[in-house]
C-alpha cells in the first residue's frame, strides 16, 4: 500500500514536491528548480539500505547506523538527485549560528575526507558542483539561491538557531562574501517540525520575545497551559528572511511537517529520539 503524505493545507500546487529518480524518492522545492541554477533535494526515510530505527535512508554517521549502510544511501541519493558523493561537504551541526565559507578545499569534507572544522550550522559557497549537506529530524533547514551572483547558502535552525537568527547571518554573510543582493535571493523553509506538533516550555519562549517584535508574538506562539507553549519556527524564519531584505513572494514555506509523517520522515519527537538523519542537498550547477 502506497503511503499517503499529510500536508498542511494550502492554496495552489504543492509547496514541496515529491519525485522518485532511479527508485529513490526525494523531496524539491519547485520555485528553487525554477531559477535553474542549482540541483537540490530533501532526502526521506524511503529507499535506503539501513534497517531497525534508521530504515532506511539514514544519511548520519554518528548515531550509531552501520557505516557501509550510510554510504550506499548517499550514493543512491547521489544517482537520484545527480550529485557525486566526493563532492559533498557537510555541515558540524551543533545548534550555533556559524556559517561557513566553504571554497574547493573544502570538497568531499564529511564524506571523502574527514572534517577539519566543528560546529558548523551553515554553509555558504560560490564554487559550482560542491554539495552543501545538512543534516534534519524535526529541525529547519533554509536553501538560499542567488541566480545572479551565483551563490548558494545552506543552514540548519533549530530554535536555537531560530532565535539567532542564523538565516539572517547567512544572507548576510553571502551579501559581504559573493555581493548578493537580498531581493534577489529565493528561499525555502524545508520539512520539519510544525506548529502544531512542537511543544516548549517557557524559556524557549522567552528566548524568541527577546529576538522577535512583540508585534510578531502572536502569529509564533501561544500558550497552552501548564507552563506549555506551541511554536511556529516555519513563520519564525519566514520572518528571519524578511527581515534579511527576502521578497516575499520568493520565500516557499514547506507544507511538510516532519512530525506528522514519521513513517516518511524521521522525527526527533516522533520516535523519542530512536531514529537516523534526513539530509538536505544544494549545489550550484557549473554556468
Amino acid at each position: 500500500m502506497e503511503k499517503v503524505w499529510k500536508r498542511k493545507e494550502g492554496k495552489g500546487r504543492p509547496r514541496t514536491a515529491l519525485q522518485v529518480r532511479e527508485g529513490v524518492p526525494f523531496l524539491y522545492f519547485p520555485a528553487l528548480e525554477e531559477t535553474g541554477a542549482v540541483v537540490h533535494g530533501f532526502s526521506t526515510r524511503l529507499g535506503g539500505v539501513s534497517q531497525g530505527m534508521y530504515a532506511a535512508m539514514n544519511v548520519s554517521f554518528t548515531r550509531g547506523d552501520r557505516e557501509e549502510a550510510v554510504r550506499e544511501n548517499y550514493r543512491r541519493l547521489g544517482k537520484a538527485m545527480g550529485f557525486s558523493c566526493d563532492n559533498l561537504v557537510c555541515s558540524d551541526q551543533t545548534h550555533t549560528v556559524n556559517v561557513r565559507v566553504v571554497t574547493e578545499e573544502d570538497r568531499g569534507k564529511g564524506f571523502a575526507r574527514p572534517k577539519d572544522y566543528t560546529d558548523v550550522d551553515g554553509l555558504v559557497t560560490d564554487v559550482p558542483g560542491l554539495v552543501l549537506t545538512t543534516f534534519y529530524a524535526d529541525c529547519v533547514p533554509l536553501y538560499l539561491v542567488d541566480p545572479v551572483r551565483r551563490c548558494i547558502g545552506l543552514s540548519h535552525a533549530g530554535w536555537r538557531g531560530t532565535a539567532g537568527k542564523i538565516g539572517k547571518k547567512t544572507v548576510e554573510l553571502m551579501r559581504e562574501r559573493y555581493g548578493s543582493r537580498p531581493e534577489d535571493l529565493y528561499a525555502a523553509v524545508g520539512p520539519s517540525i510544525c506548529q502544531d506538533c512542537y511543544e516548549v516550555s517557557g524559556d524557549v519562549i522567552e528566548e524568541f520575545q527577546k529576538a522577535f517584535e512583540q508585534k510578531f508574538w502572536s502569529r509564533l506562539f501561544y500558550a497552552k497551559g501548564g507552563g506549555k507553549y506551541q511554536l511556529d519556527l516555519w513563520r519564525a524564519n519566514e520572518i528571519v528572511l524578511l527581515e534579511a531584505g527576502l521578497r516575499p513572494e520568493r520565500i516557499t514555506i514547506t507544507d511538510l511537517c516532519t512530525c506528522c509523517n514519521p513513517d516518511l520522515l524521521f522525527s526527533h519527537r516522533a520516535s523519542h529520539g530512536k531514529r537516523g538523519n534526513l539530509g538536505a542537498f544544494l549545489m550550484l550547477k557549473p554556468d
